[in-house]
């Protein structure tokens, strides 16, 4: 029997699928992130209750034969709290291990706040990125920030709603005319849409923030890692110096800082240690 991955409504139980209803009405077991919010689900839509395990990133391990052992024989179904179970959540470290162990996965198509919040955007999406949640530490979110949008492609991110007003001030602080399209609530009664800068945006979100967040940062002809190269006398870019000061202020060696800022999508680490030492020494580059 297949391990069956069923998209959950994001707000709007009309969203379900007939599929899903199939599927959860079928099933003999379903794995949740959440049982009693699982458990609900099946409630509102007029479902029978059904046994509910237990799957999150502290304990996928201890639990994944035991889900294995049921779907050999058993339909089991995989639920996320909202919209696609694997997106953001272990759920995909699950399928790695049906597979591994001859285990036949289907996933049914639905709802995804991702590709939501993309479509609403109005951005190109020719190429997109999804990142997931940004870091939680300023320093390494501005750099998450910087990175993509160097690479020249719409990203969607999510984030929770006590962190998302330091999140926009970041990216504010990397790119402050980027714009940014935010809905807050999709599919929900009190969904927002927002569209502007990272500081437009945060000031028109509700105090306090409340609800599930999605996010996209449209590409820009110029990027925060490029923007001004071009002049002779450019220097180097606030976001890069930014990085660098920062590391320096903290005690960080050259060398190692050279190496991250490397792995980290700035450059070359040669160019990187060059640039890092003139910086000690207050001086700038020259092109």
């Amino acid at each position: 029997m297949p391990l069956i991955f069923v998209p959950a409504p994001l707000g709007n139980l009309r969203d379900i699928t007939l599929r899903a209803l199939d599927v959860l009405r079928d099933c003999r077991l379903i794995v949740a992130e959440d049982t009693r919010v699982a458990r609900r689900l099946l409630a509102a839509l007029g479902l029978p209750s059904k046994p509910a395990l237990s799957y999150r990133e502290q304990n996928a391990a201890a639990v994944t034969p035991s889900i294995l052992d049921r779907a050999r024989s058993e339909m089991v179904a995989v639920l996320s709290d909202a919209g696609m179970p694997g997106i953001s959540d272990p759920g995909s470290a699950l399928v790695a291990a049906a597979r591994a162990a001859g285990i036949a996965v289907d996933v049914l198509p639905g709802p995804s706040a991702a590709l939501g919040v993309a479509v609403l955007s109005g951005f190109d999406l020719h190429r997109f990125a999804f990142e997931g949640f940004p870091p939680r530490r300023s320093g390494e979110r501005r750099r998450a920030f910087a990175r993509a949008l160097a690479a020249g492609t719409t990203s969607i991110w999510f984030e929770a709603p006590h962190r998302i007003r330091a999140a926009l001030a970041d990216l504010a602080a990397v790119a402050p005319q980027a714009r940014v399209f935010l809905v807050r609530e999709y599919t929900k009664l009190h969904e927002q849409q927002l569209l502007g800068t990272p500081a437009a945006v945060a000031a028109a979100l509700p105090e306090p923030v409340r609800g599930e967040i999605a996010f996209a940062i449209e590409a820009s002809a110029e990027s925060p890692l490029t923007a001004g190269a071009a002049g002779a006398h450019a220097g180097l870019h606030p976001s890069l110096e930014a990085a660098i000061a920062e590391g320096l202020q903290a005690g960080e060696h050259p060398v190692a800082l050279a190496r991250r800022l490397a792995a980290g999508g700035y450059g070359d680490r040669r160019s990187l240690y060059a640039r890092i030492a003139l910086h000690k020494e207050g001086g700038r580059p020259k092109g």
